[in-house]
């Protein structure tokens, strides 16, 4: 695993426009709700990053290099560019968006009414809690335009929560890389157990939130009325 990890990103590490454009590319996808976590596509970088300047091959002479710092802030731009996006589509689409049946399948009306109940009760403050939690990021940024949440105080409070998470998380990696690639080696197989045993749990309660919707579906407008006093 240590041997191919570093021939997949030593590679990697000599094709900087190519690792930008992915990291903004899956970005936005794991915003939209791609079931690859924001976190591994920055750890991943984080390799990426590690083998430009601990490179297990030697450099090709003229070769272009990933740049740490340009990395790391392609990514902090990615994560606020798809979480806007989303905002945005929020703020103009809200509303019709929420009433669609393949959207309620995609995204519980249950979790829109608890994502609109802590905005009503905490105002602008979950927007942190959106950040750091995969599963409810994005109908909450959804919500944030929906309810019409100040563009500004949107912006202000994400870029917060993204910049203490997302550039740490590329330069850990990247300085830290060969002792991380040592302890997943020595443990892989639990690391793997409970990945295996954290996507069983995961397909078993996504299965039964939709038996419980498709017995007891609530009703639409329930999650449409938007609040305006959290402006």
């Amino acid at each position: 695993m240590e041997a191919f990890i570093e021939q997949t990103f030593g590679q990697l590490a000599f094709q900087p426009w190519a690792v930008y454009g992915a990291v903004c590319g899956f970005m936005l996808l794991s915003a939209f709700g791609l079931p690859i976590p924001e976190e591994v596509i920055l750890i991943s970088a984080g390799f990426v990053g590690h083998m430009s300047i601990y490179p297990a091959l030697p450099h090709p002479e003229g070769a272009h290099i990933v740049n740490v710092h340009v990395l790391a802030a392609v990514a902090f731009c990615a994560v606020m560019g798809s979480d806007f996006l989303i905002y945005t589509l929020g703020k103009h689409f809200g509303p019709s968006l929420f009433r669609q049946t393949w959207f309620q399948k995609m995204v519980s009306p249950e979790r829109l009414i608890k994502v609109r109940g802590w905005m009503q009760k905490y105002g602008y403050w979950p927007v942190i809690v959106f950040r750091f939690t995969p599963g409810v990021r994005f109908p909450g940024h959804l919500m944030c335009g929906a309810m019409g949440l100040s563009p500004w105080k949107f912006l202000a409070v994400d870029s917060v929560a993204a910049a203490l998470s997302v550039p740490t998380q590329i330069y850990f990696v990247t300085f830290y890389g060969k002792e991380i690639l040592h302890y997943f080696k020595t443990a892989k197989m639990f690391i793997f157990g409970a990945l295996a045993v954290g996507v069983v749990i995961f397909l078993f309660l996504k299965w039964r939130e939709r038996q419980r919707l498709r017995l007891n579906p609530p009703p639409p407008t329930d999650i449409l009325p938007p609040s305006k006093d959290i402006l």
